[in-house]
């Protein structure tokens, strides 16, 4: 049953192997390949676990509310999920259907790089086109290094496959963890800090895992998670900013943001919020915000007949005619 995924993918990886005649290049394509192929399914995981991170500061009040009572809890929930239109298991489906492909793909490349002659007679009966045999055994050989072993195995330099791993996988872990709200009563979140313990551990883990894996499967993590942090850049809406994966902050912040716009009932900006958000952006930005109290809106008013429209007026702005 598992021939099914690992043949093809090791018929297609000794194909690139004998176009560029390197093992590292037919890797590198391979890893590229495969993940734009399940790019679809990564972005919809990813919307999916966006979607619900936005919506934790709402489920924490219906937990509160609700706390002693599970039907209504459930029953809640669920009417928030209907009315933002947001699926509570849409990044699960995509993860299951992702996870056989990428074992495979980590062990087409693993019986690739056969070392020993048991693993050489499996790798050649697993061709599912014919002359493919007559390449075996694949040149394993880069810069000096053995694919087939571990970076402990090779010259130093080697050791830079395992730095690499750990960097690329926090980057990766750091750039699709969300951004926690801090607790209205002040209390330390227990799962945020978990999912922040998490960004940290699971990238040294990698890490430490790559100095006893071989140098081509680290190749593999590596250019994984690099398509990994340039798809999720891609998929993501917002500003990505490359300081925003650092554990700490560079200098000040460039000014004070934009307050965001508070909505109603149904997700739709009510007219009293709009109103309020204008104000808090006009103090933010120097501005005032005056009505026709003031005497320039009373000589418009005795020239024009009407009562003049409260409008904004900034230091070095104009007055609105």
């Amino acid at each position: 049953m598992w021939d099914l995924i690992l043949n093809p993918f090791i018929t297609v990886l000794t194909v690139l192997y004998q176009f560029f005649n390197s093992s590292v290049i037919a890797i590198i394509l391979f890893t590229v390949l495969i993940r734009l192929i399940t790019y679809p399914l990564t972005a919809q995981q990813t919307r999916a676990s966006k979607a619900m991170a936005e919506l934790q500061p709402e489920l924490k009040k219906i937990q509160d509310k609700y706390k002693n009572d599970r039907e209504k809890l459930s029953q809640e929930q669920m009417k928030l999920y209907r009315e933002y239109g947001v699926n509570p298991i849409g990044g699960c489906l995509p993860l299951v259907i992702q996870l056989p492909i990428w074992i495979g793909l980590y062990q087409a490349i693993s019986h690739a790089l056969a070392a020993t002659p048991l693993q050489l007679l499996d790798l050649s009966g697993r061709f599912m086109l014919p002359g493919l045999d007559r390449l075996v055994p694949l040149n394993n050989i880069w810069l000096g290094m053995d694919l087939t072993q571990a970076p402990t195995a090779n010259p130093t330099y080697a050791l830079i496959f395992p730095v690499l791993v750990l960097i690329t996988s926090y980057l990766q872990s750091k750039m699709m963890t969300p951004p926690t709200a801090p607790s209205e009563d002040g209390k330390p979140n227990q799962a945020a800090a978990m999912t922040q313990s998490m960004t940290t551990i699971m990238p040294l883990m990698m890490g430490m895992f790559s100095l006893s894996f071989s140098v081509g499967l680290s190749v593999y993590f590596i250019v994984s998670n690099i398509m990994g942090i340039v798809q999720y850049a891609r998929n993501s809406k917002t500003k990505f900013t490359w300081a925003s994966l650092l554990p700490f902050k560079i200098g000040g912040s460039s000014g004070a943001k934009p307050a965001p716009l508070p909505v109603g009932p149904g997700g739709k900006s009510t007219l009293k919020s709009k109103l309020e958000a204008e104000r808090a952006v006009g103090l933010m930005s120097g501005t005032t915000i005056t009505d026709d109290n003031d005497s320039d809106s009373k000589s418009d008013t005795k020239s024009n007949g009407k009562a003049s429209e409260p409008r904004v007026k900034s230091p070095k702005a104009k007055p609105a005619k």
